[in-house]
């Protein structure tokens, strides 16, 4: 549908898309709450919005299809780089997201849910969370002014995932693609096989990393100098203004939406890197990072939900760019849907590696031995 649209016009248009995408998805919440509360259905339309991210998106995604636009490097990334308001659009997000949360806790306590009903309202929260807080969060703790990094600390602790932040950054962008990260999804790998390791090893490993980092500044672990202490006490203060406003139902709705989202981050890193390696030099170190590490996905309606973040080549060959100027390349893997589409597939190991392993067996055709995992490899020797 745009791919005869030109850059420029397409990049006017994504200035404004990203907050006009979640202008019309955000309202969805409190509508289905009403809806569902006045028509006495409201188990079903708790589910509404899930259902709109993984069945209705999907479709949308395909029907619109992909942005051909890729910025200027030279004329127009250096001023779309400095042009406060895609940053401005995140941080609005952002307080926009912790107001959904606390609506959201109230909908659920007061919305007379059954079982059936609160288990959707909190999936359907904790996907939002996933998209907006670690997703925005994701961003921020990429950058290097304090305000944005603390407000990516900020959007983590809403979810109770604040390891990422120094996972993510000092684990896995210098492990990823590699058998040593565990948010890199190996060849022939299932979803329920990687989410254990996934949690676990990022969980502990941002703790060890951050007292790596405290010994080396000559500073103790267990200190006001620890950063993970900080982050997780505002994820406490978090579940004490939940449980002072709501009681213990609302404890138990933010812990539990805060799960949901760290699911559908983890599901999202077990996509976004599927089967790819890192090969070893001839100096026994892994080759640099590119944009062959990652996969890449170019369809506009989740690029514009998720900030284009599955323009995930480029972010990992050049970590510190916008999101605004994330380029599309080509040349990179790519994945034959929107990440909404690949969440849905990946829910379903069979189906996924039906889909995937002969892409990733295609793109690595004549070196077949990149996908044994497990292994370490020299010069393509396993």
């Amino acid at each position: 549908m745009f791919a005869k649209m030109h850059s420029d016009t397409m990049l006017k248009f994504k200035k404004w898309g990203y907050l006009a995408f979640w202008a019309a998805v955000l309202p969805l919440l409190p509508l289905s709450a009403f809806i569902g509360r006045e028509s006495g259905t409201q188990d079903y339309w708790a589910w509404f919005l899930y259902f709109v991210v993984f069945g209705i998106i999907p479709v949308l995604d395909y029907i619109i299809g992909k942005d051909p636009s890729n910025p200027d490097e030279h004329q127009q990334v250096p001023s779309m780089s400095q042009e406060r308001i895609y940053t401005s659009a995140l941080f609005l997000m952002g307080f926009i997201w912790l107001g959904v949360l606390f609506f959201s806790g109230w909908v659920f306590v007061n919305n007379d849910y059954s079982l059936l009903g609160q288990l959707g309202w909190i999936v359907s929260i904790g996907t939002v969370g996933g998209i907006i807080a670690i997703n925005l969060g994701h961003e921020f703790v990429h950058k290097d002014p304090k305000l944005e990094n603390w407000m990516g600390g900020l959007l983590l602790s809403s979810v109770t995932y604040a390891g990422f932040k120094v996972e993510h950054v000092r684990g896995h962008h210098v492990h990823v693609s590699t058998p040593e990260d565990a948010s890199s999804s190996q060849y022939n790998q299932g979803l329920y096989e990687f989410l254990p390791r996934a949690f676990k090893h990022n969980f502990l490993n941002a703790w060890k990393l951050e007292k790596q980092y405290l010994e080396r500044k000559g500073k103790k672990n267990f200190s006001r100098h620890n950063e993970l202490i900080w982050w997780y006490s505002i994820s406490a203060l978090f579940a004490v203004a939940f449980g002072l406003a709501f009681g213990w139902m609302g404890v138990l709705f933010f812990l539990a939406q805060s799960f949901v989202a760290a699911f559908t981050l983890e599901v999202i890193n077990y996509i976004e890197h599927y089967g790819l390696h890192r090969r070893v030099t001839d100096k026994g170190r892994y080759e640099r990072v590119t944009p062959a590490h990652s996969w890449n996905s170019n369809y506009l309606l989740t690029n514009l939900a998720l900030f284009q973040l599955q323009r995930h080549s480029d972010h990992h060959a050049y970590a510190k760019r916008r999101y605004q100027v994330l380029r599309h390349y080509e040349e990179s893997p790519q994945l034959p849907g929107g990440y909404a589409a690949m969440y849905v597939l990946a829910l379903v190991p069979p189906l996924w590696k039906k889909v995937m392993n002969p892409r990733v067996e295609a793109y690595y055709e004549g070196e077949m031995d990149q996908l044994f995992r497990g292994e370490r490899r020299v010069n393509n020797i396993a």
